[in-house]
């Protein structure tokens, strides 16, 4: 078994979260797959942000879908870094992503940058939200999707079932081996996030996992295995 290391919001455990700067060290790093989320801004760009606000992550304040690409660009995102847009971080590695979407217009328009730019096989889409796999997988098909829960119940497997995905990412420190197991048998991976520790590791390895999200290099470098 392939053990896949997914860098979360590229390495946010040393480098400014979801920037270029990120991703660039992640894939450098040796990350199978780098995660990041997106939104739209006002104007309809797919900007890569994590909260609805940009008040955490940057020198600025207020709604993401309340400014400009514009007034984005001018924000600073840590260590000089600007946000960028889904096609700068295409340009900027190679790895395979994982785009994580949280509503259904934000979905639409990753639906339509998949298939305008052909990245089915390179952009895997992520969601909380059951209902925006379904809508993106009927959009795109073929495309694969990773349903993500923090709290879950006993018919998690269910629910990546019938939304059509082929990985469950959940919280580590709420997943049981049973539910890696049940996951297993029904055809699904599972992958924990998040792992940012060596004890961390030690347990997504015993959970028997398929992979674990890290904003930390050197996660790739100690848990690389393949059995």
């Amino acid at each position: 078994m392939t053990f896949l290391t997914i860098g979360h919001r590229g390495v946010m455990g040393v480098e400014p979260e979801n920037t270029l700067r990120s991703f660039v060290r992640a894939e450098r790093s040796g990350m199978d797959v780098i995660a990041l989320d997106l939104r739209l801004s006002k104007d309809g760009a797919l900007v890569v942000l994590h909260d609805a606000e940009v008040d955490r992550t940057t020198d600025g304040t207020g709604a993401v879908a309340d400014l400009t690409l514009a007034e984005l660009r001018e924000l600073d995102a840590g260590l000089g870094e600007r946000v960028p847009v889904l096609e700068e971080v295409l340009e900027a590695v190679r790895a395979p992503l994982q785009a994580s979407v949280q509503d259904p217009a934000t979905a639409r328009a990753l639906a339509e940058a998949l298939r305008r730019l052909d990245l089915t096989g390179r952009v895997a889409v992520s969601s909380f939200h059951d209902a925006v796999l379904v809508e993106t997988a009927r959009l795109v098909p073929g495309v694969r999707t990773v349903l993500t829960a923090g709290h879950h119940g006993e018919d998690i497997v269910d629910r990546a079932l019938a939304a059509g995905a082929e990985t469950v990412a959940l919280q580590l420190r709420r997943l049981t081996l049973e539910t890696v197991e049940s996951a297993h048998t029904a055809g699904l991976k599972v992958t924990g996030w998040t792992v940012d520790t060596q004890e961390q590791l030690r347990l997504a390895r015993a959970l028997e996992l398929d992979g674990a999200a890290t904003g930390f290099p050197e996660i790739r470098r100690t848990g690389r295995f393949t059995a």
